[in-house]
């Protein structure tokens, strides 16, 4: 028996956001909108709000059921950038503190971890000889945001 390939959704719990979170990422991303909104009513958690969007060409869900989860950095959505360009805007609106990135690694103003990521650091480590390859992990661990200039000088010794 051969089974359909799922499309898997991310399901995000908000406290009491998760329309407010859903209109902001969507303000973000290109390809995204707001699919649908429900109001669930009488849950354990009370009256919860369930929103569909779509980020990227992604869906996801959110849904606010209360305070009794919160995100943490275990898990984090990543942001493949092809070009410095994308990399500073994704890190601007995203990130709640600019100060705080680390790698790369943001979080936004919910709480949620976002790796803002250029796809020059695939493409570097897939080349170069060892030296070549720590140094652009050295540089790696020492950004906070992304350089992508930078990150090729280290690669290329320079």
């Amino acid at each position: 028996m051969t089974l359909p390939t799922p499309r898997i959704t991310p399901h995000l719990w908000f406290d009491k956001e998760a329309i407010e979170a859903a209109n902001f990422y969507v303000g973000i991303f290109p390809e995204s909108k707001i699919d649908s909104i429900e109001r669930i009513e009488n849950t354990p958690s009370g009256d919860c709000d369930v929103v569909a969007f779509t980020l990227a060409g992604q869906p996801f869900m959110a849904i606010s059921a209360g305070p009794m989860f919160k995100f943490n950095e275990a898990i984090s959505l990543l942001v493949p950038c092809e070009t410095q360009d994308e990399i500073d805007h994704y890190h601007a609106k995203l990130a709640a503190d600019p100060a705080k990135a680390q790698c790369g690694w943001i979080k936004d103003k919910y709480g949620l971890s976002w790796q803002v990521w250029p796809k020059a650091i695939a493409e570097l480590s897939s080349r170069g000889d060892a030296a070549a390859k720590a140094r652009l992990t050295r540089a790696i661990m020492m950004s906070k945001t992304f350089d992508i200039a930078a990150l090729r000088r280290a690669f290329d010794g320079a």
